[in-house]
């Protein structure tokens, strides 16, 4: 009843920078949390950034200074600005939602269908 719909992937060059957005929609949800994860060929697929419903934000040491995770809850929207990408941020980029129904149920954790981001000259 929930879908994540990812956009803004891409090819950019090394030292470049990327936007991307995750909607959520369906049926009526509360977010827990939303965050970005990203998997590499032959790696596991490993947090980028989380915010939760209070505004905690949670970062990969491998990004910090680099990515911002921010978020328009009017919208059901989490964006991941990407500065300064490097090479090693090539990845499918996945939205992961963790979510409760209105009456506080547990609907679990989502995930989008992905958006490749390639960083190379």
């Amino acid at each position: 009843q929930v879908q994540l719909v990812e956009s803004g992937g891409g090819l950019v060059q090394p030292g470049g920078s990327l936007r991307l957005s995750c909607v959520a929609s369906g049926s009526r949800f509360s977010i827990i949390a939303m965050g970005w994860y990203r998997q590499a060929p032959e790696n596991k697929r490993e947090l980028v950034a989380r915010i939760t419903s209070g505004g905690t934000i949670n970062y990969a040491d491998s990004v910090k200074g680099r990515f911002t995770i921010s978020r328009d809850v009017a919208k059901n929207t989490v964006y991941l600005q990407m500065n300064s990408l490097k090479p090693e941020d090539t990845a499918v980029y996945y939205c992961n939602a963790d979510l409760l129904s209105i009456l506080l149920a547990p609907l679990g954790s989502y995930w989008g269908q992905g958006t490749q981001v390639t960083v190379s000259s």
